[in-house]
């Protein structure tokens, strides 16, 4: 039997090749779960805002139309054309996500969605889902996104954006906040409406069942709160299923390729549309 020997490399051929190693590190992803984004793609949320903020506020009086989805997940090709639906619509100041923007709680998935979503003609804001928890999710979302509960003030409209994913905390009975939700709702200096966005409705069995009472007492209880707005289900639905004056809508999935417009006027008035694209 021959054996070929091979001579052993250089000193100076392995330290070129190491410092090739070392310095092409960031073209390889070692894992999946890795949360890190590059800072254009950090704090989403946080520069959203700024955007909204910034632009001029609707003309026609009072009058406020944005558009509301949810559940985008792996539904990768249906963005493109509802960006471009959204895109053609008049007098819309933002487009709001109630949640599971991803199916694995990859940071990938995260940036396919924003990828896509950068394109609108206006900002748009998410709310976290149970999907967007998975794994490593949360940490990916708070990263890319940012805060699970936040409030914001445009045009005198409060929007309380708000953690209900109850089933990924273990039902430990402080997921949703209710404190700092009713804390909220009760800061009504300036505003005309309010608007609670979350993912997992109070009727739903992710929802901690222990939490249901206190959360819907809170908004029925609430000043000048127009609806309710959550994801989850997947189809579009609109009701009052507490019969206590709250309206509550679940929104359309990416995948039904439709969205909803909301117009809100006054304290209490607002008009629903329907656009398939």
């Amino acid at each position: 039997m021959n054996f070929t020997m091979l001579p052993f490399a250089r000193p100076a051929v392995l330290s070129a090749a190491l410092a090739l190693l070392l310095t092409g590190c960031e073209l390889f992803e070692f894992s999946p779960n890795d949360v890190r984004a590059p800072a254009a793609e950090r704090d989403l949320t946080a520069k959203n805002l700024q955007r909204l903020l910034a632009q001029p506020k609707p003309t026609g009086g009072d009058t406020l139309r944005f558009v509301f989805t949810g559940d985008s997940q792996r539904f990768y090709d249906e963005v493109g054309p509802l960006v471009e639906s959204v895109n053609r619509q008049r007098g819309i100041s933002v487009l709001f996500v109630a949640g599971d923007i991803s199916d694995f709680g990859l940071r990938r998935e995260m940036q396919w969605i924003n990828d896509r979503l950068r394109h609108l003609n206006v900002p748009y804001l998410t709310v976290i889902g149970n999907h967007d928890q998975v794994a490593n999710g949360r940490q990916a979302y708070q990263q890319i996104f940012g805060p699970l509960n936040y409030t914001f003030t445009y045009d005198r409209t409060r929007f309380i954006f708000i953690d209900t994913n109850s089933r990924e905390y273990g039902f430990n009975g402080r997921v949703p906040d209710i404190g700092w939700l009713r804390q909220q709702l009760a800061d009504t200096v300036g505003v005309r409406r309010q608007i609670v966005v979350c993912h997992v409705p109070p009727t739903n069995e992710d929802f901690d069942p222990a939490l249901i009472k206190p959360f819907t007492e809170a908004l029925a209880q609430a000043p000048c709160l127009l609806f309710h707005l959550n994801g989850h289900a997947t189809s579009f639905s609109i009701g009052e299923p507490y019969a206590d004056g709250v309206t509550y809508i679940n929104s359309f999935a990416f995948e039904k390729r439709q969205f909803v417009i909301l117009t809100a006027w006054g304290t209490d008035q607002f008009k629903l549309e329907k656009v398939a694209f």
